[in-house]
C-alpha cells in the first residue's frame, strides 16, 4: 500500500489504518451494497475501491433516484412537456434520460420550453415571473429532495399562485431495502446506507428493517475517511457474525433525524404504492401530493396520455439497480450505450452506475 496516495485524505493515517483493518477482517468474500449513488460516485472518485482486497466486493444499489423512476413516469414528462403554454423545470440529470421514443431534451430541441433549474424554488420564481405560463416542476428523488419540494407547494399555496404544479414521483428509501432482499439471486451480505437520507429519516428508520432481515448496516458519509470507517465497520461486523446498525455519519446523522423536514412531508405529502425501475411496484415506497394540496398536482390536474412504454432491447439497468448485474456485464455497455448516447438512465445521470464505472474504469477494479 503506497503512502503517498493518501496524501490528500483529510487524515491520511487514520486512512492508512482503516484499510489495513479491512483486509485483515477480510478472510472470507464479502458482497456489500452501497445504497446511494452518491456513495458510488465517491468510492470511485476518491480511489477507495482500488484499496479495498480482492475479497471485498461492492455493488451498487438503487441509489440513483433518476435511475429508479419507472419508464412511464420518464414518458408523462416527455407528454406534459408537449402541452400548450407549460414550462418544465427539471434537475439537470432528467434532460438526457431516454423515454419510450423521445426525451426532455429532445423535445427542448423541438420547441418544447423545458429548463433546468437547481432547487423548487427556481419553478417557483419561473411561476412568479410567467403567469401566462403554467410551469411544472419535476419532482424526483428521496427523503432528501422531499422536503424542498414540500415547502415550495406550501410558499405556492400561501402565495395563492394557479400557474404552478409538481409532478411528484418522489420515492422512499426503506422500502427498496426489503425489496432487495426478497429478489431471487441478488446476495448482500451488509449495506452502506446513504448519508443525505439518514439526516432526513435518521438512524430509527432503520430499524425495523434491520431487526426483520438481521443484516449488518452502516450509515456512511462521503469523504474517503468516512467510506472507510463505514466499510470497516461492516466487515468487523460480518467476521464476527454480528448484526447492528451502526452510525458512522454522527456529526450530520442523528437518531430521529430532521423532524421539521418529516413534517413538511406529512403536512403534504401520503405514502402510495409505486413503480420502481427494476424493482417492480413496491408497496407504500412512493409519495403523492394530499387531496388538500390538489390544485398544484400535475397528475390530477392535467390530462395526459401516455403511450404504452417500452425499456430500449438489451438495457441491464433495472439489474444494475437490484446488484444482479455490473455494468460490464450488459451487452451496450461502452457499445451503443455511453455517455455521449445513453440508453438507460443508469449512463445518464451523475450518480448513475454505469456512468461512474464509464468514467473511472470500473470494471478494471
Amino acid at each position: 500500500m503506497d503512502s503517498k496516495f493518501f496524501t490528500s485524505y483529510r487524515d491520511p493515517t487514520l486512512a492508512q489504518a482503516l484499510v489495513r483493518g479491512i483486509e485483515s477482517a477480510c478472510q472470507r468474500e464479502f458482497r456489500i451494497m452501497e445504497v446511494c449513488g452518491t456513495h458510488t460516485v465517491s468510492l470511485f472518485r476518491s480511489g477507495v475501491r482500488s484499496l479495498l482486497p480482492a475479497s471485498l466486493s461492492l455493488v451498487s444499489g438503487p441509489g440513483c433516484p433518476v435511475c429508479v423512476t419507472d419508464q412511464r413516469d420518464i414518458d408523462g414528462f416527455i407528454a406534459l412537456s408537449r402541452q400548450e403554454r407549460t414550462t418544465i423545470a427539471t434537475f439537470g440529470d432528467l434532460m438526457r434520460v431516454p423515454g419510450t421514443k423521445s426525451s426532455l431534451a429532445e423535445e427542448r430541441a423541438r420547441g418544447a420550453d423545458v429548463r433546468m433549474v437547481y432547487s423548487p424554488l427556481d419553478a417557483l420564481k419561473i411561476a412568479r415571473d410567467s403567469s401566462h405560463q403554467r410551469v411544472i416542476f419535476l419532482g424526483v428523488g428521496f427523503e432528501t429532495t422531499a422536503p424542498a419540494i414540500a415547502a415550495a407547494i406550501m410558499a405556492a399555496q400561501q402565495e395563492k399562485l394557479t400557474n404552478f404544479f409538481v409532478y411528484s414521483a418522489h420515492k422512499l428509501v426503506s422500502p427498496a431495502l426489503e425489496k432487495l432482499m426478497a429478489i431471487s439471486g441478488v446476495h448482500i451480505d451488509g449495506f452502506l446506507l446513504p448519508g443525505h437520507v439518514s439526516v432526513i429519516i435518521g438512524t430509527n428508520a432503520y430499524e425495523p428493517f434491520v431487526e426483520k432481515f438481521k443484516v449488518p448496516s452502516v450509515i456512511a458519509g462521503f469523504e474517503p475517511v468516512d467510506l472507510l470507517e463505514a466499510i470497516h465497520r461492516l466487515v468487523i461486523q460480518l467476521k464476527q457474525g454480528e448484526v447492528r446498525l451502526e452510525n458512522a455519519y454522527p456529526r450530520a446523522v442523528t437518531d430521529d433525524g430532521n423532524p421539521a423536514a418529516q413534517k413538511l412531508l406529512d403536512d403534504v405529502f401520503d405514502v402510495q404504492d409505486t413503480e420502481w425501475r427494476g424493482l417492480g411496484s413496491m408497496p407504500k415506497s412512493g409519495l403523492k401530493i394530499k387531496d388538500a394540496f390538489q390544485q398544484f398536482d400535475a397528475e390530477k390536474v392535467f390530462s395526459i396520455e401516455v403511450p404504452k412504454t417500452s425499456v430500449a432491447s438489451g438495457c441491464c439497468c433495472g439489474e444494475i439497480l437490484t446488484g444482479r448485474k455490473i455494468p460490464a456485464d450488459c451487452m451496450l455497455y461502452r457499445k451503443s450505450c455511453t455517455p455521449t448516447h445513453p440508453v438507460g438512465p443508469c449512463m445518464v445521470s451523475s450518480e448513475g452506475t454505469c456512468a461512474a464505472f464509464y468514467r473511472y474504469g470500473g470494471e478494471m477494479q
